[in-house]
C-alpha cells in the first residue's frame, strides 16, 4: 500500500484570505502588503474574498489574526509588518509578541497564520527583503489548500 499524499496547491479560486498589516513603518509594509494581495490575485484570489485589516503595529497583528481566522470566510490569514532594530529593547519585545502570538494564533484556530513579519537590523534589511511577500501569499494559499486536503482524506 502506498501512503496518500497531499500535493502542492497554489491554486486560490474559492479561498478567503485575511491580510493584517501594520501601519508602523508603512513606507515597508504598503509595499509589502500590495505585492501579498497582488500575488494572491495573481493565484486566483477573487478581490471580494480578500479582507485586509490594518493594525497600528505589528504587535497588534495576532489579535486581528485571531479574529480574523474566527471568521468562517477565511481559510488562511497573512500577517505583516516590519520591527526593525534601535536602540532600546522596545525591538526585542515586539519581535517576540509578535511572533509568539501569530503562531498561537494559527495553533489555536487550525487555520494558516502567515508570519511576514520582517525584523531587521536596518532599513537596508528590511528594503532587501520587501519581495517575500510574494512567498506569503504563496504559503497562505498552499497552506489553505492542504487544510482542506488533510480535512478530506479518508
Amino acid at each position: 500500500m502506498s501512503p496518500r499524499s497531499i500535493e502542492n496547491d497554489l491554486k486560490g479560486k474559492g479561498l478567503g484570505i485575511g491580510v493584517a498589516a501594520a501601519r508602523f513603518n508603512s513606507y515597508l509594509t504598503d509595499q509589502m502588503t500590495e505585492r501579498a494581495v497582488d500575488r494572491l490575485k495573481n493565484l486566483g484570489v477573487a478581490d471580494e474574498d480578500i479582507v485586509l485589516v490594518r493594525t497600528p503595529g505589528a504587535f497588534e497583528l495576532p489579535l486581528v489574526a485571531r479574529r480574523l481566522v474566527d471568521r468562517g470566510d477565511i481559510d488562511a490569514v497573512i500577517c505583516i509588518g516590519v520591527v526593525i532594530r534601535g536602540e532600546t529593547d522596545h525591538y526585542e519585545f515586539v519581535a517576540r509578541q509578535a511572533a509568539e502570538g501569530i503562531a498561537r494564533a494559527g495553533s489555536e484556530s487550525g487555520k494558516p497564520v502567515i508570519f511576514g513579519v520582517l525584523t531587521t537590523d536596518s532599513t537596508e534589511q528590511a528594503v532587501s527583503r520587501i519581495g517575500h511577500a510574494d512567498g506569503y501569499a504563496d504559503a497562505a494559499v498552499e497552506m489553505a489548500n492542504t487544510m482542506r486536503q488533510i480535512h478530506e482524506l479518508p
